[in-house]
């Protein structure tokens, strides 16, 4: 929501996620943000990793395999896709529960472009804590060519309402920016 601040300036609010009460069982979102994945990505995040996979960063060995080139580290897919997922699902989270029926049905590689989608299948209040609820989506990956190339479950507890911390006074005013040219 804008807000007016002197003359025909607003302070528009960005996005910042959502809370519990925002889902909905059955609601599907396309996240916004694809990823082609380099040479870099894969040999750093398996490197990182400690993956003494040779099939992720001798290119001479995965020639000699059935894939007949590098594959991208499947963690790091999976990593990739829960945070393309995480602008329309967890901004607000509070922890993830956990990942559920992990599948990897067709490889990335490395040029591959990974897009993603969420379901909502289940929503429900937290017992333990009244301030938070738990959301459980079933999220897929998919390359450039539409295949999936990646499936899970995944629960997360979110804030609800009211109860997220820091909202207010996070942030200085916008008196530091300079003015717009052409207004004083």
């Amino acid at each position: 929501m804008a807000q007016e601040r002197q003359g025909t300036e607003r302070v528009v609010e960005g996005w910042t996620g959502r809370l519990f009460e925002d889902f909905a069982v059955g609601d599907i979102y396309y996240h916004p943000f694809g990823k082609t994945v380099t040479q870099s990505d894969n040999q750093t995040f398996t490197l990182m990793t400690q993956n003494v996979s040779k099939t992720h960063i001798d290119a001479n060995f995965a020639e000699k395999t059935k894939f007949r080139r590098p594959l991208v580290n499947s963690t790091f897919t999976l990593a990739l896709v829960t945070g393309q997922s995480t602008i329309d699902l967890s901004m607000n989270v509070f922890a993830n529960m956990g990942w559920d029926e992990v599948r990897m049905p067709h490889p990335v590689y490395e040029g591959d472009t990974i897009y993603s989608r969420s379901k909502v299948l289940a929503i429900r209040s937290s017992n333990s804590r009244p301030g938070l609820g738990l959301v459980t989506v079933a999220t897929e990956g998919f390359n450039q060519d539409g295949i999936i190339v990646i499936s899970y479950r995944r629960t997360f507890m979110v804030y609800r309402v009211g109860y997220l911390p820091g909202v207010e006074g996070s942030r200085p005013d916008e008196s530091s920016l300079p003015a717009v040219e052409g207004q004083a």
